[in-house]
């Protein structure tokens, strides 16, 4: 069971709330629900952007208050930035905002000036976050800071997408182009792995006359190794935090969103990290997404989320700080305690694990570098000192989301996984 991390070795300032922001129909979202017990066990008061009264966010005992506006995404950005607004003028004082995708986090990036009376967050170059939560945007810079990714294509057209069905290995991932885009028109509902050419151009059909999509290497997962990081960068682009780590199990498998994870240390991974961030100029808590191809020695970043990671709460250091801890810290003009990472740490998401586990041993893919024992287990649903939001995601999971693993395990059984990164 998740421990208590009420007795860091730090102080908090509590006068200073946080908030969580969401963008977007995801209620069962454990990396929300993280966010609020980890500062509200220091004592700091936390509000939650919520789909409704009885999402697991808003059952929590960290949680003083929900505000209750569900969002679609769709939305003008000047609307977002208005009902962001409201509520800080709800909270009553300056609030460290915490945003849990990266729509939220790009909406707060570009309109900096409007939400600095209310809010407090890592100053950031206005562009960067849209561009780095871009596929193509991020491949990009991959190629413009000598930063290894897998090869892509970024087709205009349907007879793009026949041209590269002709020449391209098989099989390839689909993935949604842009932020805000994949809420509008979403060509496929998270990473899509596609088998065969025929089964590219099914699918292309119905992607328009512009396809929101990048067409990208599939990296055999018999030659590959999923590795994580998160990190805190403060303004000058330093990690006050760093954290890295393995991904054994995700769901749906090997394209969707990390269920099961260790925290394993890989030096050369952070500074690959660290030295990326600092080229780009990046502020603000960052997911990594990378996988080790065996077959050239690189790690190939796949996915940046310029946001914290649903799965955060893998990593703490010696201190009892995680990447939410730091960035509430540093804005509220704090130290950020400094300590090593929890190795052999372990994670698990409760509600998608059991379904990886199977299709894992029935694929028989292993984890080379996870500890054949953990040192220490964090749940991503179930606390003993919060036990609501597990009983309420369990209440709202059972039936609908029974049908939704169905539903994912048929599609890949057909020979397309779908799912996104977290």
């Amino acid at each position: 069971m998740a421990r208590s991390s009420g007795s860091a070795p730090f102080q908090a300032d509590r006068d200073v709330p946080g908030l969580i922001v969401k963008i977007g129909d995801y209620p069962l979202h454990h990396g929300g629900v993280g966010a609020i017990r980890t500062l509200g066990r220091l004592g700091v008061p936390m509000y939650a952007i919520t789909e409704d009264r009885y999402t697991p966010a808003a059952s929590s005992r960290y949680l003083k208050k929900a505000f209750t506006w569900p969002t679609t995404g769709t939305e003008h950005p000047e609307q977002l930035v208005e009902g962001l607004i409201r509520i800080g003028r709800g909270i009553g004082r300056p609030t460290v905002l915490v945003p849990t995708d990266e729509e939220a986090a790009v909406l707060i990036a570009e309109h900096q000036d409007a939400l600095a009376g209310s809010f407090l967050f890592p100053p950031v170059d206005p562009a960067l976050p849209r561009r780095l939560a871009s596929k193509q945007g991020l491949h990009e810079l991959c190629v413009e800071h000598g930063i290894a990714s897998p090869a892509a294509a970024f087709p205009q057209s349907y007879d793009d997408i026949v041209a590269f069905a002709e020449k391209a290995r098989f099989p390839v991932v689909a993935k949604n182009r842009e932020a805000f885009v994949r809420r509008r028109r979403p060509a496929v509902n998270g990473t899509t792995r596609i088998a065969t050419p025929e089964g590219l151009l099914r699918l292309a059909r119905d992607w328009g006359e512009c396809p929101g999509v990048i067409l990208q290497e599939y990296l055999p997962r018999e030659e590959a190794e999923d590795w994580i990081v998160h990190a805190y960068f403060d303004r000058d682009s330093t990690p006050l935090a760093m954290f890295t780590g393995v991904k054994v199990r995700s769901w749906p498998p090997h394209a969707g969103m990390t269920a099961n994870a260790y925290v394993v240390d890989n030096p050369e991974l952070a500074d690959l990290a660290g030295r990326f961030i600092k080229q780009i100029g990046f502020t603000g808590v960052i997911d990594l997404d990378l996988r080790f191809d065996r077959r050239d020695g690189q790690y190939k970043l796949l996915d940046f989320n310029p946001r914290m990671g649903a799965q955060f709460r893998l990593f703490e250091n010696e201190s009892g700080v995680d990447v939410v801890r730091a960035m509430h810290l540093d804005l509220t003009g704090r130290s950020v305690p400094e300590g090593e990472q929890r190795a052999g740490h372990r994670y698990i998401v409760e509600n998608i694990d059991l379904p990886a586990l199977l299709a894992y041993r029935r694929s028989g893919y292993t984890t080379p570098h996870a500890p054949a024992r953990a040192s220490g287990t964090e749940l991503a649903w179930l606390a003993g000192d919060d036990p609501l939001p597990f009983l309420t995601m369990l209440a709202r999971f059972v039936r609908p989301g029974a049908k939704h693993l169905y539903q994912l395990w048929r599609t890949s059984r057909r020979g397309g996984g779908t799912g996104s990164s977290g």
